[in-house]
């Protein structure tokens, strides 16, 4: 069985907000199952870890919960976010732009590495 769960974030379409709310919210119930989580985040999705983004991001029309609240839950229940280095560049993510959320900033091979851990559960989104 597995003890933690990594995922990247990467293919979601972020002109389609009402997919954003699902990885955020599946890894804030992994965490409340006591597994470790990792959301790393690639390409165009590192834009949600500027500060203001995700704020202006809902995953319904009713607008009650914005995708950076999705985002805090998760972290707050102990998930952590890792930032793709070549995308942070790419996207303008900066130490002084970044949310306050934001774990760190790791290349890929740090995320292939979580990834063949054993006992890991990858997700893609």
């Amino acid at each position: 069985m597995a003890d933690k769960v990594v995922i990247l974030l990467l293919n979601v379409d972020m002109e389609v907000p009402d997919n954003l709310g699902a990885p955020f919210f599946q890894a804030a119930v992994a965490a409340a199952m006591d597994l470790k989580v990792e959301i790393h985040f690639a390409a165009r999705t590192t834009r949600l870890l500027v500060r203001g983004v995700a704020d202006q991001l809902y995953p319904a029309e009713n607008r009650e919960k914005s995708i950076y609240s999705f985002m805090r839950d998760a972290h707050e229940a102990g998930v952590k976010f890792y930032a793709c280095a070549g995308a942070a560049a790419t996207h303008q993510l900066t130490e002084d732009n970044s949310i306050p959320e934001l774990d760190g900033i790791r290349g890929v091979a740090a995320f292939l590495g979580a990834a063949i851990e054993d006992d890991v559960l990858t997700l893609t989104y």
